[in-house]
């Protein structure tokens, strides 16, 4: 039974995910950092979910990326695009009317 809750949170969590990377990257983050302030917010994501995500993002268009050379070691830093910043109004806009229909369907005694 744990095994089966386990993997339902998970795959909960994971739908999450592409949203809370998202609104992170409104600034300019490189992943280590992006992967620490989300930790900080109570979201782990482990690397290899994580620069697979951007990478994706990227080519979908909804990422710009750059090479920062300037530090001892490179970093890609990434933001969103113009189209990355529509697509998070959408789907901020989406979460809210799921969390909205969820506490109506979800009962009160566990909340």
């Amino acid at each position: 039974m744990d095994e089966i809750i386990n993997n339902l949170i998970l795959e909960l969590r994971r739908g999450t995910l592409m949203l809370s990377v998202l609104s992170q990257l409104r600034e300019r983050q490189y992943g280590y950092s992006l992967k620490e302030r989300l930790a900080e917010q109570g979201i782990e994501i482990d690397q290899g979910t994580l620069y697979p995500l951007l990478r994706r993002l990227e080519k979908q268009g909804l990422l710009d990326s750059e090479w920062d050379l300037g530090e001892a070691r490179p970093r890609r830093y990434y933001t969103l695009s113009a189209q990355g910043q529509a697509v998070l109004t959408a789907m901020i806009a989406e979460w809210r009317q799921l969390v909205e229909a969820m506490e109506r369907v979800l009962p009160a005694d566990n909340r």
